[in-house]
C-alpha cells in the first residue's frame, strides 16, 4: 500500500519576500536644461516622467513618423534638445540625458 506525502509545514513567516522601494535615482527630481524645460515645463521631476512628458508632447503635436512609429520627427524645440531631426524613441532616452542635472 502506498503512503500518501505529508505537504511541508507552512512557516510563519511572509513566504513572498517584501517589495524593494524604488530606488532614489529614478524617484529624484531632476533639474532641466532650458531647451528640455521650454518642451515638458520648468518644474523639476524625475526620469521617468521626463519620458512620459515628452511622450505627451510628441503625441499632441503628432511628430511620431507616420512610416514608422519608432521614429520620432524633431520640430523646432525637440530639435534643440536632441540635436538631429529625427530619433528613434529608444535613443530619446539617452538624449535627454545632457539635459538634466
Amino acid at each position: 500500500m502506498a503512503t500518501a506525502k505529508k505537504a511541508p509545514a507552512k512557516s510563519t513567516a511572509s513566504a513572498a519576500p517584501a517589495k524593494k522601494k524604488a530606488s532614489g535615482s529614478f524617484t529624484k527630481a531632476l533639474t532641466l536644461s532650458p531647451a528640455l524645460a521650454a518642451v515638458i515645463g520648468p518644474t523639476p521631476v524625475p526620469r521617468t516622467e521626463i519620458v512620459k512628458l515628452l511622450w505627451v508632447y510628441i503625441k499632441e503635436h503628432d511628430l511620431q513618423d507616420k512610416a514608422n512609429k519608432r521614429n520620432i520627427n524633431a520640430d523646432a524645440k525637440l530639435l534643440e534638445v536632441f540635436g538631429k531631426p529625427q530619433v528613434t524613441m529608444f535613443e530619446m532616452a539617452g538624449l535627454i540625458g545632457k539635459h538634466v542635472s
